[in-house]
C-alpha cells in the first residue's frame, strides 16, 4: 500500500489516540497500513499543532489529516506543510482566523456544556456520571464508563486559543456532522463545515463520539479523502 497516502489521526478534547482504536482497526482492515495517532498534550494550541507537524515532518509522501472534536482545531492550524493533501473533519471544529473553540461554543452553546467543570489546578473535566450523555450517548454503558475514567482532560485555557491560518482554506477538505451531538452544537458543525465548503458533507445520527460509534461510516469519508486527492 506504498502508493497510498498515510492517514494521521488527531483526537480531541477528553480523550487520547485510543479514542480512534475502532477506526484504526477498521482502516487497516480495508487496506490502510500506513497509520499514525497523535497524542497531543492538550497545554495549548501551539503546542498541540507542534506535535501534531512532527509527526507530519517524519512522513515521506503525502498525509491525510483527520480530526475529531478539538482536533480539528489542530489541524486547521497544523495542517498547512506542503505535504498535507486533506482535512478530514469528524464532529470538530474548524474555526476561521481569531477564532476559538470557546467562543463558537459561547455563541452556540451545546446540551451538555453544563457538564464541563474545571478543578483548582485549570484543568476541564466533564462530570463523569454525566459523561454517556454529554460525549458518548450511542455508546455503551461500559465503553462510556471507561471513557469517563480515562479523560485527558485539557488545560482551561486552550479553550479560548486562536487559529492563524485556517488551512481549510486553501486544502480541499471534507465534514462529518453529529446530530446528536451533545459537546458541539449541531447547528454550529453545520455552520462550519457549509462554510468551508467541503468536497462532502455527510449528518449522522451520532453523539460527538462519532468515531466510536460510527467507525464504518467515518472510515468511508476518510476513504474518500483518500480516493480524491490520491
Amino acid at each position: 500500500m506504498a502508493d497510498r497516502p498515510s492517514i494521521v489521526l488527531v483526537h480531541g478534547f477528553w480523550g487520547g489516540a485510543a479514542h480512534w482504536s475502532k477506526v484504526i482497526v477498521e482502516l487497516n482492515r480495508r487496506g490502510h497500513d500506513r497509520l499514525h495517532a497523535v497524542e497531543n498534550p492538550l497545554t495549548s494550541l501551539a503546542d498541540d499543532a507542534e506535535r501534531t507537524r512532527k509527526m507530519i515532518r517524519q512522513i515521506d509522501g503525502p498525509v491525510i489529516l483527520v480530526g475529531h472534536s478539538y482536533g480539528g482545531v489542530v489541524i486547521t492550524e497544523a495542517g498547512d506543510l506542503p505535504n498535507v493533501s486533506a482535512l478530514v473533519y469528524i464532529a470538530a471544529f474548524a474555526p476561521d482566523a481569531g477564532e476559538s473553540p470557546g467562543q463558537i461554543s459561547q455563541e452556540m452553546p451545546p446540551a451538555g456544556f453544563s457538564s464541563i467543570v474545571p478543578d483548582s489546578d485549570g484543568y476541564l473535566w466533564i462530570k463523569q456520571d454525566e459523561f454517556h450523555e454529554t460525549f458518548c450517548a450511542d455508546l455503551t454503558a461500559d465503553e462510556a464508563l471507561v471513557m469517563a475514567v480515562t479523560q485527558k482532560a485539557p488545560v482551561g485555557s486552550t479553550f479560548g486559543d486562536t487559529v492563524t491560518a485556517p488551512a481549510w482554506r486553501t486544502k480541499p477538505s471534507w465534514y462529518q456532522v453529529s446530530a446528536q451531538d451533545h459537546a458541539i452544537h449541531p447547528d454550529n458543525e453545520r455552520r462550519m463545515a457549509q462554510r468551508m465548503n467541503p468536497r462532502k458533507i455527510v449528518e449522522l445520527d451520532a453523539s460527538h463520539a462519532s468515531l466510536a460509534s460510527r467507525p464504518a461510516e467515518v472510515c468511508d469519508l476518510i476513504e474518500a479523502a483518500v480516493r480524491e486527492t490520491g
